[in-house]
């Protein structure tokens, strides 16, 4: 079996320049970096990770616990900001989802507190609130795309689903829309009720009257288990004599079903209509003819940025925070 005594020889270096080259310590140039790095490769070496954590104490393993991530549009780019920030590192990740079972996920917090994981990042699938099932198990940890409930501690990451929505609603009234409908997600979401409080005050700054408001409700239900009104509701509204002149809708998806609303009634997007959606679900947004002005959810940065939160916080070098990121405006051409 290879050593780091043979690795040292061959790179003409020390064994502790070995180790600090492998460690991804500070102050090591970065000739003396590549040449270390060539005898590992000619080599084939593999770092002891068992040893080294008995050594520092640390796994430089962080753990990600999702409930229903793989199913969401794009929300699997969440692992992957976490897996780049990790490579990007030296860090290792394990990932385990709980498809929302309590008594799994509690499993899940023994089993990476065996495994001394230096911390966890709690994923959730939609923007809510969470309750973690750690119970008497404490490590490290970050909610990422979602916040604790009330009388909970914890650190977060999350979408600012108001201020996207509120910035969507402006361009509208910018653009110089005076009557605008509104189809909402299921009430049950947080980011669902937020994206509607922010379309209220976004209309009311801008002195649309509350009368040319129109309010539908897209689905309501079990999350998941939805039923769905949306192409019922856009095509009612639609129909309206004195139908608006731009349908926001909560979702991409839902947007989706409003152009076909739309199409099926003749209605030119955007010259007769203007929707717009959110997410940035670029399979339906830029999928649509013409594309679709949404807003995009940070996905990718969540994720990253979670994964520095944890770091600094594993090492007590962080008080608990709540972020909050940017959700930008995307301007395609359904909104005119």
């Amino acid at each position: 079996m290879v050593s780091i005594k043979d690795v040292a020889r061959i790179a003409g270096v020390s064994d502790k320049t070995v180790s600090r080259v492998v460690n991804r310590e500070p102050n090591v140039t970065q000739d003396t970096i590549e040449k270390v790095q060539s005898a590992i490769d000619a080599l084939g070496y593999i770092p002891n990770l068992a040893a080294r954590s008995i050594r520092s104490s640390r796994t430089n393993i962080i753990g990600i616990i999702t409930d229903y991530i793989s199913t969401t549009p794009y929300s699997g780019d969440i692992v992957r900001g976490v897996q780049d920030w990790a490579g990007a590192n030296g860090r290792t990740v394990l990932l385990a989802n709980t498809d929302g079972n309590a008594e799994r996920e509690a499993n899940i917090w023994r089993t990476f507190k065996a495994h001394r994981i230096d911390g966890v990042l709690y994923v959730a699938m939609y923007h809510r609130t969470v309750a973690p099932a750690s119970g008497d198990v404490s490590i490290p940890t970050v909610l990422v795309n979602s916040h604790a409930e009330a009388g909970l501690t914890y650190s977060s990451i999350e979408p600012d689903d108001f201020g996207g929505s509120y910035a969507l609603t402006q361009h509208l009234v910018e653009l110089g829309h005076r009557r605008i409908g509104y189809i909402r997600l299921n009430p049950l979401l947080l980011g669902a009720n937020q994206r509607l409080d922010a379309f209220l005050a976004a209309t009311q700054a801008g002195g649309i009257a509350e009368n040319d408001i129109i309010v539908r409700l897209g689905m309501e239900g079990p999350i998941g288990a939805e039923t769905n009104y949306v192409y019922r509701e856009a095509l009612s509204m639609l129909s309206m004599p004195n139908r608006p002149t731009a349908l926001v809708c909560g979702n991409d998806e839902m947007a989706l079903q409003a152009y076909l609303a739309a199409l099926s009634l003749g209605l030119r997007i955007p010259d007769d209509i203007t929707i717009v959606g959110f997410d940035d679900f670029r399979t339906v947004s830029l999928a649509l003819k013409p594309e679709l002005t949404t807003v995009a959810l940070p996905y990718y940065d969540l994720g990253w940025q979670g994964a520095e939160m944890l770091n600094d916080l594993a090492e007590e070098a962080s008080a608990i925070e709540r972020r909050i990121l940017k959700c930008n405006l995307v301007g395609r051409q359904s909104s005119k």
